[in-house]
């Protein structure tokens, strides 16, 4: 792993702990035992380290959303694909803390976040769509599977700042699995949809992410 690379690691894992505005890039270079200058030579300024950081996230999103190339998709696909995306969002935590701010502070960053955006819900969309060939869903209209892609993506990225807001979560004690618990959201988004044969089985795995906030918040 070179320098560049280190301060990458270095500050993603310090920005997930202590919070991103917490953290100078003087912490950085003293963390991994290198001069601020040395830090400097590499990245300009702690937005290019964020924005650089960001670039890493998106590809390992967009590997995530891959649809399986000549074979159905299955149930325990549509579980993976969900799993993969919240351990991204866990590993990245704090980019989703303050997302607003990140992308008002970087024009580079609100731009290709905005395509971002775009690209995911379309893989999402592809994968309604293959498990509605693979009889997991029932047919539906394309404008509604898209309105659902879109609703999935709100979910799943809108899922941390319910935990920090709603239901009283402060960011230090946001865990990856109550930040998992977002899955069972995702699946009442389907529910309806979801072919009788196939009802039982994704509903009874999605047990597995009951939200214990439900509890908390008297619902």
């Amino acid at each position: 792993m070179n320098t560049r690379e280190k301060i990458i690691l270095a500050s993603l894992d310090l920005f997930n702990e202590r919070g991103e505005r917490n953290v100078t890039t003087n912490h950085i270079a003293s963390h991994l035992s290198i001069s601020p200058g040395n830090l400097y030579y590499h990245f300009r300024n702690k937005t290019d380290i964020i924005y650089e950081i960001f670039l890493q996230y998106q590809l390992l999103v967009d590997h995530y959303l891959q649809a399986p190339e000549g074979r159905p998709l299955t149930v325990e696909d549509q579980f993976d694909y969900l799993e993969s995306v919240f351990d991204g969002l866990w590993s990245y935590r704090f980019f989703h803390r303050d997302l607003e701010h990140y992308l008002e502070s970087d024009e580079r960053l609100k731009a290709d976040y905005r395509k971002f955006t775009q690209r995911c819900i379309g893989s999402v969309v592809n994968i309604i769509y293959g498990m509605e060939l693979s009889g997991i869903l029932r047919p539906v209209s394309d404008h509604l599977r898209r309105s659902l892609a879109l609703n999935v993506w709100l979910v799943v990225t809108n899922w941390m700042s319910f935990l920090k807001t709603a239901a009283g979560e402060e960011s230090a004690l946001i865990r990856k699995d109550t930040l998992k618990h977002g899955i069972y959201q995702v699946i009442c988004l389907e529910a309806p949809y979801l072919q009788p044969a196939f009802y039982d089985e994704v509903t009874g795995l999605q047990q597995n992410y009951s939200p214990s906030v439900l509890n908390d918040l008297g619902l």
